[in-house]
């Protein structure tokens, strides 16, 4: 049986105070999200530099093999680096008036897939030169690591889709942008790196 003094207490109990979140959510996720997928590209990045530290007489690409093409892909390399630094733009705007976003984010999303095409454009030309992921382990480490980023590129274009379509709709929230962002940055960000390592 709970005494009167001990009741008197619980009704005096202070409510809990809900202090405002550092990160939404959906950026929370994304950035563990992001974590993960840096260990795998660092994995891969590893076994990469492994293979060809012990190839005899350190010749890479290995002979017979064609040579991947460093000026053009330096091109597509400038393209999605724009594309970071619009989106940065895009943030900037929205921050002062949504709909001011919508010619940045779309740039942002031209820009990419131009990456992407020109990406696989130079994926056709070099698979009739006769690199293949079969052919060597130099070309089977250029289609799993490059490819692998091309498909994060493929996938975070979708969202910069379907986050300007919900702008245009007037439906995009802060969070939501933000959270799209942290994906699209990863994407931009890891390529430079992966450039060096896979193309010179």
């Amino acid at each position: 049986m709970v005494t009167e003094s001990a009741a008197h207490e619980i009704e005096q109990r202070p409510e809990p105070v809900s202090r405002p979140k550092i990160l939404a959510d959906g950026v929370m996720g994304m950035l563990l999200f992001v974590f993960a997928e840096i260990m795998m590209f660092a994995g891969l990045i590893s076994a990469h530099r492994i293979v060809r530290s012990q190839v005899a007489g350190e010749m890479w690409p290995p002979y017979g093999q064609p040579r991947l093409p460093v000026q053009e892909t330096a091109v597509n390399t400038a393209a999605l680096m724009v594309s970071g630094i619009v989106l940065v733009f895009a943030h900037l705007a929205f921050k002062k008036e949504a709909s001011r976003a919508r010619l940045p984010i779309l740039i942002a999303l031209l820009l990419g897939l131009f990456f992407v095409g020109s990406q696989g454009w130079e994926w056709v030309a070099l698979l009739g030169e006769g690199l293949t992921i079969q052919s060597s382990t130099y070309g089977g480490f250029f289609y799993l690591i490059v490819g692998a980023h091309g498909l994060h590129a493929i996938a975070a274009i979708l969202a910069l889709g379907w986050a300007s379509v919900d702008l245009y709709k007037g439906r995009l929230t802060g969070s939501q942008l933000a959270t799209v962002s942290v994906f699209w940055y990863f994407v931009v960000l890891l390529w430079p790196v992966l450039y060096l390592i896979v193309y010179l």
